[in-house]
This record gives structure tokens, sequence and C-alpha cells, in this order.
């Protein structure tokens, strides 16, 4: 069995945890989140932790730390949010938010228009950096990198859209000779 799939799941006195029918509902001070869960783990909830069960198989084992991992995110989720930081690099580059839409001047013959998703929250700092919060860390993660694949950040000079923590090996450039 998986090490991260034995360890329990501790539950706040602000989460509340239903499982029937093999959806798992938390509710917590953020939102509300709801999964189905694979049908060879079962979760044990008990009053202030949850537990992942599994049967007998070769998947069941993956499987049990992939179900602890979706939970515990799920928990954290509702219980504090999640924060993912994108920054533009590039003359001329920037960003501004428009209601529920980003609008991305990014070197293209048009300003880019990218529509955040249901749940999905964003604020623009210094025209440049763009924040993206959430309680579903699955969703967040995903519209963080489709609004990085508009514009990835190239080899060269460094130009496009990066998340904040990525470091990048940008190449040299062409040597003159005589």
């Amino acid at each position: 069995m998986s090490r991260v799939g034995k360890k329990p799941i501790p539950i706040s006195e602000k989460i509340k945890v239903v499982y029937k029918n093999r959806v798992l509902t938390v509710n917590g001070p953020k939102g509300s989140l709801e999964k189905t869960i694979h049908p060879n783990v079962d979760l044990e909830i008990g009053e202030k932790e949850i537990r992942v069960k599994t049967s007998e198989g070769k998947d069941s084992s993956a499987l049990s730390g992939l179900t602890r991992s979706l939970v515990f995110n799920m928990i954290t989720g509702v219980e504090k949010g999640f924060e993912r930081v994108l920054e533009i690099n590039g003359i001329g580059y920037r960003a501004a938010l428009n209601g529920n839409r980003l609008e991305m001047s990014l070197g293209f013959s048009h300003p880019v228009q990218f529509d955040l998703p249901q749940g999905i929250t964003a604020s623009v700092d210094r025209n440049t950096i763009i924040r993206l919060s959430g309680i579903d860390k699955e969703l967040l993660g995903q519209t963080a990198a489709s609004i990085r694949r508009i514009r990835p950040p190239e080899s060269y000079k460094g130009k496009g859209i990066k998340y904040a923590e990525e470091r990048l090996h940008l190449k040299a450039g062409k040597t003159g000779t005589k």
C-alpha cells in the first residue's frame, strides 16, 4: 500500500464532510466541493480524521495515495483556498482585469481575452502580475496552465507568461565572428 495513502487526513471543526453513494462532499468557510471516489478505494470517516481503505490489487495501492491527496486538497481548499501567481515579462506586455475576463497585450496583433472559469478569481498587480485564487486546486492549476500556454516564455530573452516560482534557463544568443 502507498505510504501516502496510509496517512490519516485531519478534519478541523469548521469542515463538514459527507460521504454517500461514492460521492464525497466537503463544506467549509470558503465553499463546497464534490468528488466521486474510485470503486477500488473506500473512505472511513471518523470524528476528526479520514482514512483511505483499499481493496486487494496492484492498482489499489496507487489509487490510495492519489485519493488521499485529492481528499486532502479538497479539505485544504474549502478551509484556506489556493493561490497561483503568474508573471508577464516583455516590453509592452500587460494584463488588465475586466469583470470576469483577463485582457492581455502579449505582442500579438490583437489583445487576447481569457474568460475565467466559475470558481476562479483573479487580480492584476502592476499590470504584469496575475494572481489566481480558488478552492479547487485542480481547476486552479489548469486555468494557470491555460493562461501560460497563450504565450509561454521564449528561451532567449524570457519574454512571455511564466509562473512566479519558475526558473528559466536562458540560451546564449549568436556570437559574431571575424
